[in-house]
């Protein structure tokens, strides 16, 4: 089966075609700056990389483009072949535990939540508006990034606040990189041979930290919104609220100037003046103070929240693994991090931290044999882990 994996943001659309259930990458690519300036399209397929600029109005017009471009390279040989695309939905509310097949009741439901993820959850429903256009013989499958937590109790998920929000107006924690959680988990469920209990650290420029008990969500760092947790590129985390409206009275700013400098001036780039963390690794191997600083800061933040879910997880930890950009590549923070749970007896091999770089191919271990929890270093991957949700849904 022939389908695709799609990951359709507010001015772009990332695209994977799979071979299923064989998994294999047929074509993937990416169309930028949708509805703006200076749009584009970038694909790779048969080892090729094609880079186009063209105008791109909107969503329609970029998956008909993308069906043109499938047909064209000879990715297929015809829209027929494809027989399922699979939707990345950010935001599930608290409907929705699992991917489900697109019907006009789930439109109807991804259209009510969207003021949970007024940046997101408007640009998927417009690609699913789009390949139902194009492909109209497809099956259509959503894949919520909130999905695996709802297996949190109820005494994690709530907030302590007036209970008539969560009643009216559905606040609560819901976490999210979701899919990518799922995915390392189903990895680690198959290396381990049995249901695990895992803290999985995804650290890219957003960043979540997840507690998973015998394969499910117990607690996870993001909540309400991506900006709760630890620390990240360019958000705050988790910060007392109080800050918020002193800084509006101080600044004589609103509301929505704060949640911008919130959301796109703190963490890293806040404290340090950058967020790309291969930026961030040369300031810091150079000794400069607020990168330093910044790191610090950083790492600490992830401890916090590890420490935190080895407790809930009562000790009993079969893995601790790093993924997404940082988790991946970053041998500084996984190594700082390490190190700061010396109280827990976990160890850090240097060399296989140094060695470990997924880009270069090179996933493992890397704490020594005797550390009281192992170390694991793991590629994710969304797109994947939507295909297969999707195949399973459609097969």
């Amino acid at each position: 089966m022939k389908l695709l994996s799609i990951n359709a943001g507010s001015s772009s659309l990332k695209f994977r075609l799979y071979e299923m259930p064989a998994e294999e990458l047929i074509m993937k690519g990416t169309f930028e700056r949708i509805g703006l300036e200076d749009s584009f399209y970038s694909t790779r397929f048969n080892g090729e990389k094609k880079e186009v600029n063209t105008v791109i109005k909107d969503h329609k017009e970029a998956v008909a483009l993308l069906s043109k471009v499938l047909v064209e390279s000879g990715a297929v040989k015809s829209l027929d072949e494809i027989e399922a695309v699979g939707h990345r939905v950010v935001h599930g509310g608290n409907k929705y535990s699992r991917s489900v097949l697109v019907t006009d009741k789930v439109i109807a439901e991804i259209e009510r939540i969207s003021d949970l993820a007024p940046l997101h959850n408007p640009g998927a429903l417009k690609g699913i508006y789009a390949f139902k256009e194009s492909i109209p013989n497809a099956k259509m499958v959503t894949c919520f990034d909130t999905a695996f937590h709802q297996t949190m109790d109820e005494a994690t998920y709530l907030y302590a606040i007036p209970y008539e929000w969560y009643v009216k107006y559905d606040v609560r924690k819901y976490g999210f990189h979701g899919l990518s959680h799922k995915f390392i988990t189903e990895e680690m469920t198959s290396k381990l041979g049995k249901k695990p209990n895992l803290i999985i650290c995804h650290i890219g420029n957003g960043g979540s930290v997840t507690a998973v008990k015998e394969g499910k969500c117990i607690d996870t760092s993001m909540g309400f919104t991506p900006n709760a947790g630890i620390m990240m590129g360019t958000r705050s985390g988790d910060i007392d609220y109080s800050i918020i409206n002193y800084i509006m009275k101080k600044e004589e700013r609103n509301l929505e100037w704060v949640e911008n400098r919130l959301n796109k001036n703190s963490g890293l780039e806040g404290i340090a003046g950058m967020s790309d963390l291969r930026d961030i690794d040369r300031a810091y191997e150079a000794r400069e103070g607020k990168v330093i600083l910044a790191m610090d800061m950083y790492t600490n933040r992830i401890v916090d929240y590890i420490a935190r879910y080895y407790v809930k997880l009562r000790g009993k930890v079969d893995a601790i693994v790093f993924t997404a950009g940082g988790g991946e590549n970053d041998s500084i923070i996984r190594g700082d991090v390490i190190k700061k749970l010396e109280a827990l007896d976990v160890k850090l091999d240097e060399e296989a931290n140094n060695k470990t770089i997924v880009r270069k191919g090179v996933e493992g271990i890397i704490s020594t044999s005797d550390s009281k929890i192992p170390v694991y270093v793991l590629a994710t991957d969304e797109e994947l882990m939507i295909a297969r949700d999707t195949y399973e849904l459609t097969k």
